[in-house]
């Protein structure tokens, strides 16, 4: 009885040390795996130690809420165990692989019992959150990092930032212009094992990419980046074949850049050096149809002990962008840009400047020479999270305040790599970009269009005396041309507006009764990419009519002869009366006569009897600034003088011979 006992326990006890040595194998590899940056294998050598260790974490019993609260916090051991250091080292090897769903319950582990030795596990698990799309829960837990973690540090920085980033992508997720975007994964041929990033039109029809997917020669499972070319057309792609350039079979490649001529063709080259990537910036030349073995540019861009990547070459092929972390630069990765020679060699390289560049890391630049706009990704301003894509207006050496493309070009995870295929003001008209926004570890290629907006102008038609609106003015819009693009009529508040697919030099010509003709011209605004604008105002004269003159009734005059008869002072005391208590107003008054006479007489008499109306007035105090006087004789009746037959018509002729007032100024 006492052998079985001996040989059942020496059997357990060889079981023990087994389970330990294999452990220990585990983790020996995972660490080794994860000082190599090889994640994936670190990750998966992590979990075969903690499920040996009995450790695995089930997802159903993750509570991410009492993860993160007070209570749950223990103290940290003196010393981290083992199995304390490989759930964070999982937890990182995850989200280093873009796994989010994977790493947020090891994140919460680490949390539950090791947060003190391990505070970053918290903002990583925000992030990790974040990317998952739990908005809420990661505002929450960022909130409680920074209420804890005391230093003022990048992490700092980083989780403000990214409490703002929850606003945004709020916001961005509102957008009223959503559905003039299509967002569409590239097809599986594309979007295969590994990463597929990095879009580059060799020609209309070909496309660069690098990808890590595997080939059968690969050895030991390593995803190495290499170049690869596919047929491109409306969208779909086929014959996806490794491209022709020399390759060493340790060293990635990728990221490329043509140079305007297609004659040459700029390249990232790497690799890992004890966990450190190196990268520089290699040439290869075209000869017929082959591509011959990359060249390094020299120090004027790859300077030693720093990285250089992610070339880009203008339109005008005047200049290299790229991305490095170089000395002289504003944080980790900054945007540079060297200006080529005709040969295409660099001579000359500056810092992009604070403008674009931030205390965090600038990637991936690309220029739409069309609309004159640099496109980069940045994970160093307020976004939506992770990279983001930013576009700034200008030229190396001037540039714009940059402006996050917002939702759904960029997304809570990250967003790199753009190439866009556009030649017209349409930026986004047809675009590949790299994201892992629909990947669980990896990089993918999208399509994305949006249809631009009409541009929308907008104006108003006043009086020039004034300013007043003019409400139911014709407009009309025409082009350099003369061709009439559009008539309107302007709204009550003397508005109008009109659309058209591009910005251009219009003349405007308005029209309204009672006003002489007003025009305008319309220039391209400084900015042809804004959606709306505001043309000149169009100012219209008011035409000058007479104004009417009125008929003083009971005037009286001596038989032809100016002097008034006391019968007149009634009415005209009652003029009289007006002007003071209109101040200001001005008068004209006015004699005719019948036609009795001659024109020479009548005139004569006509002024002379306007002349008795105007003393009158004075005489009792008008301002005689305030009065002119005018005859007309009989030259405007109002009534015939004589009958058809001949006979006279002494009421026609009693409606002639009257005297009137017309008010000049109120």
């Amino acid at each position: 009885m006492k052998k079985i006992i001996f040989t059942t326990a020496t059997a357990l006890l060889m079981a023990i040390t087994a389970q330990a040595q294999l452990a220990y194998n585990y983790l020996r590899a995972a660490d080794d795996y994860y000082k190599k940056n090889d994640y994936n294998s670190a990750a998966t050598y992590y979990e075969k130690y903690l499920s040996v260790k009995g450790k695995a974490i089930r997802k159903e019993s993750y509570k991410p809420y009492v993860a993160v609260s007070a209570t749950a916090v223990k103290p940290a051991a003196n010393k981290v165990s083992n199995e304390q250091e490989a759930t964070f080292r999982l937890a990182e090897s995850y989200r280093l692989l873009h796994n989010y769903e994977r790493a947020t319950p090891y994140y919460a582990s680490v949390m539950e019992t090791s947060l003190e030795s391990y505070p970053l596990s918290a903002y990583y698990y925000a992030v990790s959150l974040r990317a998952l799309g739990k908005y809420e829960l990661a505002g929450q837990v960022f909130r409680q990092f920074l209420e804890r973690y005391k230093a003022d540090d990048n992490f700092t920085t980083s989780a403000n930032r990214e409490v703002a980033n929850l606003d945004f992508i709020i916001k961005e997720n509102n957008r009223k212009d959503l559905h003039l975007f299509k967002m569409i994964k590239a097809p599986a041929d594309l979007n295969t094992t590994g990463a597929s990033y990095a879009p580059l039109w060799l020609t209309s029809g070909t496309l660069l990419f690098t990808s890590t997917r595997p080939l059968e020669s690969a050895h030991n499972g390593t995803y190495i980046n290499r170049i690869y070319t596919a047929d491109y057309e409306a969208g779909e792609t086929k014959n996806i074949q490794l491209f022709k350039l020399e390759q060493p079979g340790d060293i990635h490649q990728g990221t490329t850049a043509i140079s305007p001529d297609g004659q040459k063709l700029y390249l990232t080259r790497w690799h890992i050096d004890h966990g450190q990537k190196i990268a520089a910036i290699w040439v290869s030349e075209k000869n017929n149809d082959t591509w011959s073995a990359p060249v390094e540019l020299d120090s004027m861009v790859n300077i030693p002990g720093a990285n250089a990547q992610q070339p880009f070459v203008t339109g005008d092929g005047k200049y290299l962008l790229f991305s490095s972390d170089r000395p002289g630069g504003y944080g980790a990765f900054d945007l540079w840009y060297a200006t080529l020679d005709a040969s295409g060699k660099p001579v000359a390289v500056a810092n992009m400047g604070e403008t674009i560049n931030t205390a965090a890391n600038e990637q991936a630049p690309f220029y739409h020479s069309t609309t004159g706009t640099l496109v980069f990704s940045s994970d160093g301003r307020v976004g939506m999270g992770g990279y983001d894509f930013f576009s700034s207006k200008g030229t190396p050496g001037n540039w714009k305040a940059p402006v996050n493309m917002g939702a759904p070009v960029n997304s809570v995870k990250d967003d790199i790599y753009f190439g866009s295929r556009s030649n017209n003001r349409n930026l986004l008209d047809d675009v590949l970009i790299g994201t892992d926004r629909d990947a669980a570890c990896c990089l993918e290629l999208f399509f994305l269009h949006k249809d631009r907006a009409p541009r929308q102008l907008s104006g108003s038609v006043v009086s020039c005396d004034g300013g007043q609106p003019v409400p139911g003015a014709t407009v009309v819009i025409r082009d350099a041309a003369h061709t009439v693009l559009a008539t309107l009529t302007t709204g009550s508040d003397g508005r109008y507006a009109f659309t058209l697919p591009e910005y251009q030099p219009l003349d405007m010509q308005a029209n309204a009764t009672g006003y002489t003709e007003g025009n305008g011209q319309v220039q391209t605004p400084e900015d042809p990419d804004v959606e709306t604008a505001v043309n000149p105002v169009i100012c219209m004269t008011p035409l000058v009519t007479p104004p009417a003159a009125v008929v003083m009734d009971n005037v009286y005059y001596d038989f032809d002869k100016a002097s008034l008869q006391e019968a007149s002072f009634a009415s005209l005391d009652k003029l009289v009366q007006m002007l003071k208590e209109h101040a200001t107003m001005e008068i004209e008054l006015g004699a005719h006569t019948d036609s009795k006479g001659s024109d020479r007489h009548n005139q004569r008499l006509s002024e002379a009897r306007a002349r008795s109306v105007v003393d009158y007035l004075v005489s009792k105090g008008i301002d005689p600034a305030r009065l002119t006087w005018k005859g007309f004789g009989a030259s405007q009746p109002v009534a015939p003088n004589t009958l058809s037959d001949g006979s006279d018509n002494p009421e026609g002729r009693q409606l002639n011979r009257r005297t009137t007032f017309t008010v000049l100024k109120q």
